[in-house]
C-alpha cells in the first residue's frame, strides 16, 4: 500500500509538472505575438506566488494519490462498479456515463466550494488557494490538504454507486487536470467566437474562473455554468480592480 501511494503520487506530480509547465511556457514564456489566446491577467506571474502554488500542489498530490489507491484497491477486491468490457453496458451507456459523472462532480464541487467561502471556513480550508489572487497555470492543484481531501472524496463515492468504464474514468481524470490548469492560466484559450456561442454560455472557462479569483461571491462551479446560473452566482464581467470579499 505504501509503495503504491508513493508511485501514484510520483506520477500525479509528474503529470502536474508537465502539463502546468507546458502551459506556463506556452502562455507566459513565449513572445506575446506567438500566443493565440486572450490575456486575462494584468501582470506576469510572480515567482513567490508560483512557488506557493507548486508547493501546495505537490502536497495535494499525496491526497489525490491516496484517493487513487483507494479506488484501485477497491476495484481489485470487486467493490466498485468500474468495468473494462464495453459490452457490459453498451456503447450508449459508455457515452452517457461521462456527462453524468461530470455533472455529479460539478454539483458536488459547486456546493462544497461555495461552503468553503463561508467566513468561518474560508481561512482554514480555502485561503491557501486564494493566495493566488491572480492565479497562474501552477495553481490548478494548489489547495490546503483539507480542501484536497474534500475534493478527492467524490470519485471514490461515484465508482461505488454508478458504473463507469476504466477508459472513461482515466479520460475524466485527465480532463480534470487540464481544466484545473487552463482555468487558472491567466489567458483565455477558448476562441472569442466560441465564447459568444454554446461553449461559452455553458462551459466554465478561464474568463469565468478568473472572475471568481477577483470576486469570491460568484462563479463557484467547475465544468458547467448551470448551478451558478440557477443560484444567481454567475458573472463574467468583473473589473480587475474588483474588491475581494469572502463573506
Amino acid at each position: 500500500m505504501g509503495y503504491s501511494l508513493l508511485i501514484i503520487t510520483f506520477f500525479i506530480v509528474l503529470r502536474y509538472l508537465l502539463l502546468a509547465g507546458f502551459f506556463y511556457w506556452a502562455l507566459w514564456k513565449r513572445p506575446p505575438e506567438k500566443v493565440h489566446a486572450r490575456r486575462l491577467a494584468k501582470h506576469p506571474p510572480i515567482q513567490a506566488i508560483m512557488r506557493h502554488e507548486i508547493y501546495w500542489s505537490v502536497v495535494s498530490s499525496f491526497v489525490y494519490a491516496a484517493s487513487g489507491v483507494w479506488i484501485i484497491e477497491a476495484w481489485r477486491s470487486g467493490g466498485t462498479l468500474i468495468y473494462f468490457d464495453v459490452a457490459d453496458y453498451g456503447v450508449v451507456y459508455l457515452l452517457l456515463s461521462l456527462p453524468v459523472y461530470l455533472f455529479l462532480h460539478d454539483t458536488y464541487f459547486y456546493w462544497t466550494h461555495r461552503a468553503m467561502h463561508h467566513p468561518k471556513v474560508f481561512p482554514i480550508v480555502h485561503k491557501v488557494h486564494h493566495e493566488s489572487r491572480q492565479p497562474t497555470p501552477w495553481a490548478g492543484f494548489s489547495f490546503h490538504p483539507t480542501e484536497a481531501v474534500i475534493g478527492a472524496l467524490i470519485l471514490p463515492t461515484l465508482v461505488y454507486t454508478i458504473p463507469i468504464h476504466g477508459g472513461v474514468l482515466v479520460f475524466m481524470l485527465v480532463l480534470m487536470t487540464i481544466t484545473g490548469i487552463t482555468n487558472h492560466a491567466g489567458w483565455e484559450l477558448i476562441p472569442d467566437k466560441w465564447m459568444r456561442g454554446f461553449v461559452g454560455r455553458h462551459w466554465i472557462s478561464a474568463t469565468h474562473h478568473n472572475a471568481h479569483h477577483l470576486n469570491y461571491k460568484m462563479n463557484y462551479a467547475l465544468y458547467f455554468r448551470f448551478w451558478d446560473r440557477l443560484m444567481g452566482t454567475d458573472e463574467m464581467d468583473v473589473p480587475a480592480e474588483a474588491v475581494v470579499d469572502t463573506t
